[in-house]
């Protein structure tokens, strides 16, 4: 089994370089219509998603705590205005599930928008949104989310999870970069971001038993950091984790002094806000697969110990 604490340290790295450049978290208001004004919202909705499961698996220090915290009000605050940037961009475009996406994750960590609430509501009971056409993962996550905020799914996620590709389990050597992003994500869906691991249905659990060490293996050779972060985080998300040792000094060799994770390979080189956009996410996953893996490994050694 992995060290713990090289497994900690990962996260205490990213979340000290994600408080530091907690500008680089920004919208653009302005932005011209076909690049689209929700788009930056995704960055913010991830940072809420992994600060609940930071608290959630209370494997912080104080001072991790404290920084998530401070980084939670500083976006909300600042850079949503209160929630009202949300529902700014809920009026801009009326259907689109991203401020019900970003918002609940908040939602559950204290933060209030009535407005905003009122208006996932009467998107609910539209036929538009459950007609929004998107890929068969993202729609078991909406039908995930509109459980957690209180709604009846819709549709069940019963009836979602059988469209998407981890489901119907196919050929594992046909799995690249989309297909990969496709199966971490329905793990996320699924267990609801690693609380449950009973929630992967029995074949499913046994798949990735089976095939997740390979795919890590190769995207570790690859230097793939990203996707081996997710990977990771999967494995920390099945009913009995491996917590691989070679993954995991990989994964934290390639993490930058300062705490930021390159995507792949190293660092890009670039303007601040460049670097930022392409960095974020992997430091994002590095955050998430270090609070979630040295939640189980520490589970381990009291399961030991006893």
């Amino acid at each position: 089994m992995t060290d713990t604490r090289l497994m900690h340290t990962v996260g205490v790295r990213a979340l000290e370089w994600l408080w530091a450049h907690r500008d680089g978290f920004r919208l653009e208001p302005d932005v011209d219509p076909e690049v689209g004004f929700l788009e930056r919202f995704k960055p913010i909705g991830e940072l809420a998603l992994i600060c609940r499961v930071l608290f959630r698996e209370g494997v912080a220090g104080s001072k991790q705590a404290q920084l998530a915290g401070q980084l939670l009000d500083h976006v909300w605050r600042e850079t949503l205005d209160g929630g009202a940037m949300l529902v700014r961009g809920q009026r801009t475009e009326p259907i689109s599930p991203i401020p019900f996406e970003v918002y609940l994750p908040f939602r559950e960590l204290g933060y209030s928008r009535p407005d905003l609430e009122r208006a996932v509501v009467l998107n609910h009971r539209l036929d538009s949104w459950v007609a929004f056409e998107t890929t068969p993962t993202r729609r078991l996550g909406l039908s995930a989310f509109q459980r957690r905020f209180g709604l009846r799914p819709r549709p069940p996620e019963s009836d979602a999870v059988g469209a998407t590709w981890l489901a119907r389990t196919p050929e594992p050597w046909t799995v690249e970069g989309h297909i990969a992003y496709d199966i971490t994500h329905a793990v996320f869906h699924l267990t609801d971001w690693g609380e449950k691991p009973q929630g992967l249905p029995p074949h499913v659990a046994d798949y990735l038993a089976t095939w997740l060490p390979v795919w890590i293996d190769d995207w570790l050779d690859l230097r793939r950091w990203d996707l081996l972060g997710e990977l990771l985080i999967v494995d920390a998300c099945l009913p009995r984790p491996t917590l691989d040792e070679r993954a995991w000094e990989g994964f934290a060799a390639a993490q930058q002094p300062d705490g930021a994770m390159p995507a792949v390979r190293t660092m890009p080189e670039g303007a601040p806000d460049e670097v930022f956009d392409i960095v974020y996410h992997p430091t994002l996953v590095a955050a998430f697969a270090s609070f979630l893996a040295t939640s189980r490994a520490l589970t381990a050694l009291a399961h030991t110990a006893s």
